[in-house]
């Protein structure tokens, strides 16, 4: 049976289809970025607890791999329905150890159900072609899994991140061991336990180990079951990733940093892009690769716009607060990463016009929380416009023209996301065919399906997640040539 229990005391790994504690018997505190206080324990994984899980998913890859697609798509329609119902407990788990309030969690839990529930239904469709060249010949191709994937997850959405890759990859035979951050494993613990116990997944076949990345990140590059490994998170994770991964040839796909550019023209709907652009750059206290933190505002209504834009921003409820409009930052090396940034800015001589500190005393005495922060007139080439905060700091660049917009916007090391507000249907198009972007919304910001890929250009990585596209980066195209 599954344990109900919403506060667990400890978080083991999931391997072979049972909670494991690390092999050595060490854990972790687990703090809350709500209150600073401990709230539970962490296993601290050792190698050798990843041995054990790359082992088991390995020896249940033979059963999964075979197992005809409409029945992998049936249980992960199942393990869909499951998610569902067990929505509150997975909400509860992953608001507690990320702080996100609890509002926000209902849409991510559908979305994590979506995932499954795509990729167990379109697997069926995805055949090899034959290729008619000759009468003498019949060729065909064919895709098969890697074997077992590995997947790297961040802290800030553990569950929505994985399923975008372990769903994917499940549907078309891998077997996967995931790894998620050692600061909010305990949502993703706790569905893989749902997919065997309550969804009939064969055990083995979904595995996560729980610990720190030093450790389980080289024992997952270094053993032979392992044929990929998606990872999601910073740049300096995906670049020391990449060193280790060339010496197996191990093929990657990476989603990595962000500095987005959101440009708002003068055509646009102001309220509607003002309004928008907050939450481009506070959703889940800004902690979120394909924030709109670059902000670029048509030089006619920059005035104007900032004007409403700063009202929007000190209208929000920042707090612990289930029905707060965000939360604190997830963790502490994050909450003093981005006061760093405040001493830069003002160093830079930048004007801040909102925000620009901590929150503490009352309610704020406890826990990491910040400001909504502003800074107005900036450069592109300030600190603050190159890299990427990754919290709810926003730096607001002016421009002349459509040009001008495209220049800026692509004068980045990053290529993740990027949104347009405007009324012009040619403008948005010509800007859009121009944007160095994986993915760009117009006149709103976020936005995007299951169904739609996603990932980056340049410094923000290679390979796409979601979309019909992810299910070829998780299998290997095979040509048969047959003389007749």
């Amino acid at each position: 049976m599954i344990d109900k229990n919403i506060s667990l005391p400890r978080v083991d790994s999931f391997i072979a289809g049972e909670l494991r504690p690390s092999a050595d018997g060490v854990y972790t505190d687990k703090i809350d970025p709500r209150t600073g206080r401990k709230i539970k324990e962490i296993a601290a994984s050792t190698a050798e607890d990843f041995v054990a899980a790359a082992d088991s998913a390995n020896t249940a890859f033979e059963v999964w791999r075979d197992k005809p697609p409409g029945e992998r798509g049936r249980l992960l329609v199942e393990l869909g329905r499951v998610i569902r119902n067990n929505g509150h407990l997975l909400g509860q788990i992953e608001s507690e150890e990320t702080g996100k309030p609890a509002h926000e969690m209902p849409a991510l839990i559908q979305l994590t159900a979506e995932f499954f529930e795509y990729y167990g239904g379109i697997v069926n469709s995805m055949d090899g072609e034959v290729v008619n060249r000759s009468p003498d010949y019949h060729v065909y191709t064919r895709r098969d899994p890697f074997g077992v994937i590995g997947v790297i997850l961040p802290w800030n959405a553990p569950l929505h991140q994985a399923a975008r890759a372990i769903a994917p990859a499940l549907a078309v035979g891998n077997c996967v061991v995931a790894k998620p951050s050692e600061h909010t494993p305990g949502s993703l613990v706790k569905l893989a336990e749902l997919a065997v116990v309550e969804a009939g997944l064969p055990a083995g076949v979904f595995n996560v180990i729980v610990g720190r990345g030093t450790v389980v990140g080289p024992a997952m590059v270094s053993h032979p079951a392992i044929q990929k490994i998606s990872l999601t998170g910073s740049v300096r994770a995906g670049q020391e990733l990449g060193k280790l991964a060339a010496e197996r040839i191990l093929p990657l796909t990476l989603e990595l940093g962000g500095k987005s550019a959101n440009i708002v023209f003068d055509d646009c709907n102001i309220a509607a892009a003002a309004k928008g652009s907050v939450r481009a750059f506070t959703w889940n206290s800004g902690q979120w690769c394909a924030a709109g933190t670059r902000l670029l505002v048509q030089e006619n209504i920059h005035d104007l716009f900032v004007e409403k834009f700063v009202a929007e921003v000190a209208a929000l409820r920042v707090g612990p607060e289930a029905d707060a409009t965000s939360g604190p930052i997830t963790t502490k090396a994050q909450y003093e990463k981005i006061q760093s940034y405040f001493a830069i800015a003002e160093n830079e001589g930048l004007t801040c016009a909102i925000g620009g500190k901590t929150m503490s005393g009352g309610r704020f005495s406890e826990g990491w929380y910040v400001e909504p922060t502003v800074y107005t007139g900036v450069s592109n080439d300030s600190v603050l416009a190159r890299e990427e905060i990754f919290g709810p700091v926003v730096v607001v660049i002016p421009f002349k023209d459509e040009k001008d917009a495209i220049r800026i916007a692509n004068d980045s090391d990053f290529g993740l996301s990027a949104g347009i507000w405007s009324r012009d249907i040619g403008r948005v198009h010509r800007v859009a065919a121009r944007l160095d972007a994986g993915r760009i919304v117009v006149n709103e910001y976020g936005g995007g399906f299951v169904q739609t890929p996603c990932g980056g250009f340049k410094q923000s990585g290679y390979g796409r997640e979601q979309g019909v596209d992810a299910l070829a980066h998780y299998t290997q195209l095979k040509s048969v040539i047959i003389r007749l």
